[in-house]
């Protein structure tokens, strides 16, 4: 007994001691190059990395609409809903509802055909629609989870029960980043409910690729900064001398123990955190933009101010290298009750932002290699809810995607006769992180993370990737 408890307390052996250890003949030989490319990874984890497959795009800007826009008000028309509007719903009802409805509510909108391809949209997004031909547009979009806590976990970390790592964590795990002293993951103004820092946690993956907040969904977004960015008690050259008195010591640590991630990643946080204090505050004043560019974001007007910063942020970002960026609307987009007003008002404070942000990529050539991600949580009832409002509803929504590699000016997939659930080329969550996944030149089956005995993916065991987005289809096949 007493043998057996002293060694359930021995220290496993590191990766590192165990090759110096055991390696013997040939495996000698390939011992120096697997040590120095795990020190590589260890001086320099955010390093760019080669995707399993030529990528279509670099990187993902993600606008995500908290509370869940109605799909059958803003990207998927529904005649039938308008002429039957105030009748009884006489179709299936999901098992498991949020709330209970009534009779189905006709859009206070009117849709139209934009663009050569002819996608129609709402009159709420009159400048986004503009750009039809560079969008595909998902209106089969289906979760699993009424709640917005648990829908707002299932798009950003592919579940809805238990921590696991955000999509933009994943992201940068698998490809690292392209600007060294910057973040690969920043979200600005991100939500602080319904999971909160989950949504953008590295949760078992490396520190290293968890979100970077910029403020938060209480803050404007022209008073948001990176916490604790600078020093007013400490010169550069003090907290190098700090930094590198903090280094031995850690080192000296990990001669002892070996590899240790957790000490690494906070080493590694330290180092990008000094290197950030000259990069990222002049990526955050935006005071040498043109005065038509602030304009095309609808920066210092009413009501577009504060969305558009966040939109131009989020192209300062990318244009430096940070490889996933995530833009949130928060938390307006619930509208139970007062739906004409709410989703205008809503609609109104980001369409401009949104178009601008679309216009300014393309015109500086980053849309062509820029994923653009637009949605919210789920989608509503086309059943009214407190005279004119509607109640969530995860089985049937749209969300669009532009630039990137996706297939432009089309629509992929429906929703049945009313808009309540996904029917043609349905598509879940992880076909949509899949997708992503995809176009950034990763096999979503093989981005994988061990972890309390299993291998974890950002889509599981399930996900496939819906190649009628794609612009190059065959591609899919290709690279299997």
């Amino acid at each position: 007994m007493k043998s057996n408890a002293c060694h359930q307390f021995q220290r496993a052996l590191s990766r590192r001691e165990l090759l110096q250890t055991s390696a013997s003949g040939f495996g000698m030989l390939a011992l120096a190059g697997l040590l120095a490319d795990e020190a590589k990874a260890v001086e320099n984890p955010l390093a760019p990395k080669k995707p399993h497959f030529p990528p279509k795009a670099k990187r993902v800007i993600f606008l995500f609409m908290h509370g869940g826009p109605s799909q059958v008000d803003t990207f998927d028309p529904k005649p039938l809903l308008t002429r039957d509007s105030g009748k009884p719903y006489g179709g299936q009802r999901p098992r498991v509802v949020f709330a209970q409805t009534g009779n189905l509510l006709g859009s206070p909108w009117q849709f139209k055909k934009y663009g050569q391809c002819g996608t129609e949209v709402s009159d709420l997004f009159p400048e986004v629609a503009k750009f039809v031909d560079e969008m595909c547009v998902i209106r089969s979009l289906h979760g699993s989870n009424p709640a917005h806590g648990g829908a707002l976990l299932k798009v950003h970390t592919g579940t809805d029960v238990g921590i696991r790592p955000s999509m933009g964590s994943w992201a940068v795990y698998g490809l690292g980043t392209e600007n060294q002293n910057l973040p690969g993951y920043v979200t600005i103004c991100p939500t602080l409910g319904h999971g909160g820092v989950q949504n953008w946690s590295s949760a078992f993956l490396p520190a290293w690729t968890q979100g970077t907040p910029i403020g938060n969904a209480a803050i404007k977004a022209k008073e948001a900064k990176l916490a604790h960015l600078g020093n007013a008690d400490a010169s550069a050259a003090l907290q190098r001398l700090q930094l590198d008195n903090l280094h031995d010591l850690d080192s000296e640590q990990l001669s002892h123990w070996g590899v240790d991630p957790v000490l690494e990643g906070r080493i590694q946080s330290f180092e990008l955190a000094f290197r950030m204090q000259v990069e990222a505050p002049k990526l955050m004043d935006i005071s040498n933009e043109t005065p038509a560019t602030l304009d095309l974001y609808g920066i210092n007007k009413e009501p577009t101010d504060n969305f558009g910063r966040q939109c131009l942020l989020a192209r300062r970002f990318c244009e430096a290298g940070v490889r996933f960026v995530q833009v949130t609307h928060s938390y307006k987009w619930d509208q139970h009750g007062d739906l004409k007003n709410g989703h205008t008002k809503n609609a109104a404070e980001v369409d401009k932002g949104i178009a601008g942000l679309l216009k300014d990529l393309k015109q500086r050539g980053l849309l062509e290699d820029t994923l653009v991600l637009w949605g919210g949580e789920f989608g509503r009832t086309p059943t009214a809810q407190g005279g004119d409002g509607r109640d969530h509803n995860p089985h049937g929504f749209t969300m669009w995607m532009a630039g990137g590699g996706v297939n432009p000016g089309t629509v992929y997939g429906s929703t049945d006769d009313y808009g309540w659930f996904a029917e043609g080329d349905k598509c879940h969550i992880h076909d949509l992180h899949a997708t992503m996944l995809h176009l950034l030149g990763i096999d979503h089956t093989k981005l994988t993370y061990r972890y309390a005995g299993r291998d974890y993916r950002l889509t599981d065991v399930e996900g496939v990737v819906a190649a009628k987005v794609l612009k190059d289809p065959s591609r899919l096949k290709a690279v299997g």
